[in-house]
């Protein structure tokens, strides 16, 4: 059996997002969402992240992780509109010096789902001056943490955002009108870009130049019944709206899908210093007949036996080699990538492990292709709250009791904390 050695440097670590480890987050337009009854049940102390960020890096620190992407809540920071939280803010000041004080690189998430509810009020990521709002609180974090942060996420996974708050309506405000989306997809750029812009700007002469980026959910779309014409229809083009269009406006200024819109955003032009990537699977497509809504819908994974093989314990489909294929087309988009999520929920976590082994393995044999791999964040480094579904999948490398709020460091942990530690991994037999 070979082994691969990752480059020196290479960033290994978990991810987080602020809403669903913080606990508490009153002002957001999620913790609305949930006190009216909208999902299973609230997320309430989450895992009390907030008082407990220092324990929770100790751990990642104790498991050979160089690098921590976690998130900032906007409504912390702020609560009303024009009225910021000065504490709020010192806060996650304090939660950078933490991370570098155990040597773990930031990686800092500006927009992870949740938005102020004062911004939704006024129409949220439909109203075209939320680009201006948004612009106004990065402007306050940037000011407060450039000094200590090099890679910035503007936005989390933006089509996903779309899809489960305007489209399927699982998130605040629970629109389902592909109208609204499409406004909500240019905002979102639009957002990113001025954001983009703000980083480097505040970039100090002494300091390496900051890199900025989108982390982008990269799915393979399959269709449902490869024979029906129209199944491979809707699995193009939803490729080409949750990645190809995406991209493209990014690196030259232009998104485009065909029958549904094009415009030019001159200003999010070559505003991608890396690509963030997000996987967890393939996704299979078949048409459906609507007026209003996006023309697809997902089939079941169990009608597809021959192609599907393996699932996690949410039902979602496991498929390391996609994620090989995935990296790999992403060569050529030209951006050094880095894994910003890539996890399972598994009851079983020997199955945890296997998952992770074969898709850092799927990593390695991507890079030896050519895909400029830079690091790695599995999802996640707490179980934690999963938004509509509640605390029922766990996700982390550390398990949560909730009741105690106590940790516990799982065996999977163990086992990728020797790949962050020797910074190489066993390759499969070919």
């Amino acid at each position: 059996m070979s082994t691969f050695q990752f480059p020196e440097g290479f960033l290994w670590g978990a991810a987080t997002a602020a809403h669903q480890v913080e606990g508490n987050n009153t002002h957001s337009d999620w913790w609305a969402w949930e006190q009216a009854g909208r999902v299973k049940e609230p997320s309430g102390l989450a895992c009390d992240h907030h008082r407990r960020f220092a324990e929770d890096f100790d751990l990642a620190a104790s498991l050979g992780h160089t690098t921590h992407r976690c998130s900032i809540e906007w409504s912390r920071i702020e609560p009303a509109e024009g009225q910021w939280n000065d504490e709020a803010l010192a806060h996650y000041v304090d939660v950078v010096r933490a991370l570098r004080e155990r040597h773990l690189e930031p990686i800092i998430t500006l927009h992870h789902f949740t938005t102020p509810q004062w911004l939704v009020a006024k129409g949220g990521w439909t109203n075209p001056h939320v680009v201006d709002a948004f612009a106004r609180y990065v402007q306050r974090v940037v000011e407060a943490l450039a000094d200590q942060v090099r890679y910035w996420i503007t936005i989390n996974e933006p089509m996903v955002y779309v899809r489960m708050h305007y489209i399927q309506g699982l998130g605040p405000p629970g629109a389902r009108d592909f109208k609204q989306a499409i406004q909500v997809i240019e905002h979102l750029l639009r957002a990113h870009a001025v954001s983009y812009r703000i980083v480097h700007e505040k970039r100090r002469a002494d300091q390496p130049a900051p890199a900025v980026s989108i982390a982008q959910y990269i799915p393979v779309f399959r269709p449902c019944r490869r024979w029906w014409p129209p199944d491979r229809w809707v699995a193009s083009l939803s490729d080409r709206l949750f990645t190809g269009a995406v991209l493209d406006a990014l690196t030259e200024g232009r998104w485009s899908v065909p029958g549904v819109a094009t415009w030019k955003i001159p200003e999010a032009r070559k505003t991608l210093d890396f690509l963030g990537v997000n996987f967890y699977g393939r996704q299979f497509l078949r048409a459906i007949l609507t007026l209003r809504n996006w023309p697809a819908e997902s089939c079941d994974l169990g009608h597809h036996p021959c192609e599907v093989t393996e699932r996690t314990s949410m039902g979602w489909d496991v498929h390391p080699d996609s994620f090989f294929q995935a990296l790999v087309r992403l060569r050529a988009t030209g951006l050094p990538i880095l894994v910003t999520e890539n996890g399972t929920y598994m009851r079983d976590d020997a199955r945890r492990w296997s998952f992770i082994e074969r898709h850092l393995q799927a990593m390695a044999n991507a890079m030896q292709e050519g895909a400029p791999v830079i690091g790695y964040c599995y999802w996640s480094l707490l179980d934690n709250f999963e938004w509509a579904e509640g605390f029922g999948p766990r996700f982390g490398l550390i398990e949560v009791d909730y009741a105690t709020q106590e940790r516990r460091v799982r065996e999977s942990a163990r086992r990728y904390a020797e790949a962050c530690r020797t910074n190489r991994i066993a390759l499969s037999p070919s």
